[in-house]
């Protein structure tokens, strides 16, 4: 994965906007993989599904606490990537409170698929989901991969730890010293 380019799609988002008015001021927006990526360095986290446990009681919340550190050590944005709609990234993020990070919804797992960490969750219940994996991607471009264990369709664990914030942050602090 390493020196790749990440692929390129469009993302159907949802924004605020306050022209709207009502009790639901959002509107349509597309993004693209340029939108997220030229231009700056990235860590990009992968995972199953918005509310799930290890996902909120651990990895977002963690890169969330984290964030000035990642930005420390050169990286100017963290999304968290996830094969949810809009709506339900929208929901989770809120409840969640991230201020600091950005929730990318890849619905159709398009990005996943072409990234090639799409596998089946069935036994879950959960149809098509994410790997979890997190990457550093500096203009577009993978400079660092962190994939779990066991990449399979309809894994009977969960693992976590590889994509954990502490794990890429400690790499990040590594290749500083090393430099």
């Amino acid at each position: 994965m390493i020196g790749k380019r990440v692929p390129d799609v469009t993302f159907r988002t949802r924004v605020r906007d306050e022209a709207i008015g009502g009790p639901n001021p959002f509107r349509w927006e597309e993004k693209s993989s340029s939108d997220y990526f030229s231009g700056k360095r990235v860590v990009l986290f992968s995972l199953p599904g918005a509310f799930t446990p290890t996902c909120s009681t651990y990895q977002l919340p963690d890169f969330e606490k984290l964030f000035s550190d990642f930005k420390a050590e050169g990286v100017d944005e963290i999304y968290c990537i996830s094969v949810n709609d809009a709506f339900v990234m929208n929901a989770w993020g809120k409840s969640q409170g991230i201020e600091n990070l950005k929730l990318i919804p890849d619905g159709s797992g398009e990005f996943t698929r072409k990234m090639g960490m799409l596998v089946a969750k069935d036994n879950l219940g959960f149809g098509m989901r994410s790997w979890r994996y997190g990457a550093v991607i500096n203009d577009g471009v993978i400079e660092q991969w962190f994939e779990e264990e066991g990449f399979a369709d309809n894994c009977e664990s969960d693992p976590y730890g590889a994509s954990s914030p502490q794990n890429i942050l400690e790499n990040l602090r590594e290749l500083k010293k090393a430099a």
